[in-house]
């Protein structure tokens, strides 16, 4: 679950280039000393004003239940405050939304990095296939040889790898001591994982905008997702109502013109209306706004849409920095056994109101007020078959993407019983009418886990922990040791 920001912060899974293919032989587990000693882990340190960034690389096993056979790498930033560079301090790692999204990139102590290092020393966390851990990209993963191996090869990028990830590295970091793990979006997912597989390993748990729905599918989840998308639209339109004239306007343009953007991606009306994806974000319909309001250059060849609006849009778009938000964005739901079969995109037909625009009928752009009839819908948190063909960083993977859209076999992420047995201290924030996850799905998984505390609030959109700065992660911290 992105934030659907170009440039990537410390909150939600927002587009960042980076990254490079690094495969080393695996070595013994070795544990590292909290407070300054260098592990064998460390491979660069680095200061920043009051920061001091310590870069990590484990090797980890492909499959966790074949520690003797390939390992990848799996890279993760350390930062503590300068002044507490030698203390012993208790960890906290941070599990990034996505899927598909490495950790943020920290320029000072800024959003809530700056309560956390009060407390903490922080791991942000490249995921497995992200950022600089070994990736898994257009680039990359023709490597692995035909669509079959890749696929096979990704089935291994899910939340139960990862917070294996996370026990072979904790056990290297900490000599074996619990630590706090703070989860936003996805990474609330791999955190409820984490909690079902290894609660050993947590002192805390913390999560912000990512209870997932224990046993619903993909089906139930965009079941739930397009009224939503279709709320987020219409208020969107209640607040700057000329920006429906604006969107249907270049809706009627793209089906009438062949727009590619500068990177290779043909903007087709499918495709523009993920813009929607903005509308999740604290500040999304003002940054939707100001996109729509000057979308078109008058050229010798009419009206055409502008470079810079087109540059903009590609940037929110994009999956060359994330491709694995499209390849397993519906697996972060398989549990049941059963294919996905692209749920998104079959569930999208129960709701025809997505797909009535036709450019003309019920809208009068003298007054830019509906005047009935259909409305132009933005969606936004879906993947699509279709995108294997706009994207150009998707185009070769498509029998890959294809094949894990078909693929069963998918076992449980979460187990029930333990988290109705759960010992660990949970808090949770549950945005209300979060357009990304579900929020009766939440709270019906809130009730599932034992002793979980829960903050609902309507103050923020799904990206409240980089919007809130300090608030949101101090309100969880103080629910968490009972003291609010």
């Amino acid at each position: 679950m992105p934030d659907a920001r170009a440039g990537q912060d410390l909150a939600g899974g927002a587009p960042r280039r980076g990254g490079a293919l690094g495969a080393a032989p695996s070595r013994a587990a070795a544990p590292s000393v909290t407070g300054g000693a260098a592990a064998p882990s460390v491979t660069g340190r680095h200061r920043q004003p009051g920061l001091v960034l310590t870069d990590h690389h484990f090797d980890v096993p492909l499959d966790h239940d074949d520690p003797t056979g390939e390992h990848i790498r799996v890279y993760a930033r350390e930062v503590v405050a300068a002044r507490r560079e030698h203390d012993e301090l208790p960890w906290l790692v941070y599990l990034q939304g996505g899927p598909g999204f490495p950790a943020g990139r920290p320029v000072g102590r800024e959003s809530w990095l700056d309560r956390a290092l009060e407390d903490y020393r922080v791991l942000l966390l490249d995921q497995r296939g992200t950022g600089r851990s070994t990736p898994a990209t257009r680039q990359t993963l023709p490597l692995r040889g035909t669509p079959a191996q890749q696929a096979d090869y990704l089935a291994h990028f899910r939340a139960d790898a990862i917070v294996r990830d996370c026990e072979h590295i904790r056990r290297r970091l900490t000599g074996g001591r619990p630590w706090t793990v703070l989860g936003q979006s996805f990474g609330g997912f791999c955190a409820v994982t984490y909690l079902s597989r290894a609660p050993e390993g947590l002192a805390e748990v913390l999560i912000t905008g990512g209870l997932p729905g224990l046993d619903t599918d993909a089906d139930t989840v965009y079941r739930a997702a397009y009224p939503r998308m279709e709320r987020k639209t219409l208020a969107h339109y209640d607040r700057y109502p000329g920006d429906e004239a604006a969107a249907r306007r270049i809706a009627a343009h793209l089906a009438a013109h062949e727009e590619v953007l500068a990177d290779g991606t043909r903007l087709t009306v499918e495709a523009f209306q993920q813009l929607g994806i903005l509308l999740g974000t604290d500040d999304g319909s003002h940054r939707l706004h100001y996109l729509l309001e000057d979308a078109f250059a008058d050229t010798a060849d009419g009206p055409r849409l502008s470079d810079a609006f087109g540059e903009e849009v590609a940037a929110i778009l994009s999956r060359a920095h994330c491709p694995l938000y499209a390849l397993l964005h519906e697996a972060i739901y398989a549990q049941d056994g059963e294919a996905t079969h692209w749920a998104a995109e079959r569930v999208r037909a129960e709701f025809p109101q997505f797909d009535r625009f036709d450019g003309s009928d019920g809208f009068d752009e003298s007054d830019q007020h509906h005047t009935g009839g259909a409305r132009f819908l933005f969606t936004g948190e879906t993947v699509h078959p279709w995108m294997l063909h706009t994207h150009p960083a998707l185009r070769p993977l498509r029998r890959t993407a294809e094949l894990l859209a078909e693929r069963k076999g998918w076992t449980p992420l979460y187990d029930a019983g333990q988290l109705a047995r759960n010992t660990v201290p949970v808090a949770a924030a549950i945005y209300h009418d979060d357009l990304y996850v579900d929020t009766a799905h939440s709270l019906r998984t809130a009730r599932a886990i034992r002793g979980l505390r829960t903050w609902v609030t309507d103050e923020y959109e799904h990206d409240g922990v980089r919007a809130g700065g300090r608030a949101v992660l101090d309100r969880l911290l103080r629910l968490v040791r009972d003291e609010a």
